[in-house]
């Protein structure tokens, strides 16, 4: 793995544990809130024609060993900025892939 990525441990309404890689975090002035995006571990591995499966929250950052509560994204506004920001981070992904 190389530097500066990181997991974090998704547990959904079960109880059920889903080991995941953070993509992409960020801020929003327009919507006072924090967002991230993250995929299932071993979600892109082998098969690189299947779709990258991503998961968008906000969320609000927590202390300590629980780390932060992740939220549903709420309105359309959100998800067109969400979109917007998904598709620049991996344009500049391929950007530096080429280089």
């Amino acid at each position: 793995m190389e530097n500066g990525e990181k997991n974090i441990t998704v547990i959904d309404e079960n109880g059920n544990e889903t080991l995941c890689e953070i993509l992409l975090t960020f801020d929003s002035e327009q919507f006072g809130k924090s967002y991230v995006l993250y995929t299932p571990v071993g979600s892109d591995d082998e098969n690189e024609d299947e779709e990258l499966e991503i998961h968008a929250y906000s969320y609000n950052p927590g202390e300590g060993e629980d780390g932060g509560e992740l939220m549903p994204i709420e309105t359309e506004e959100e998800w067109d900025m969400i979109e917007e920001m998904v598709n620049t981070f991996f344009d500049e992904q391929e950007e530096e892939d080429n280089e």
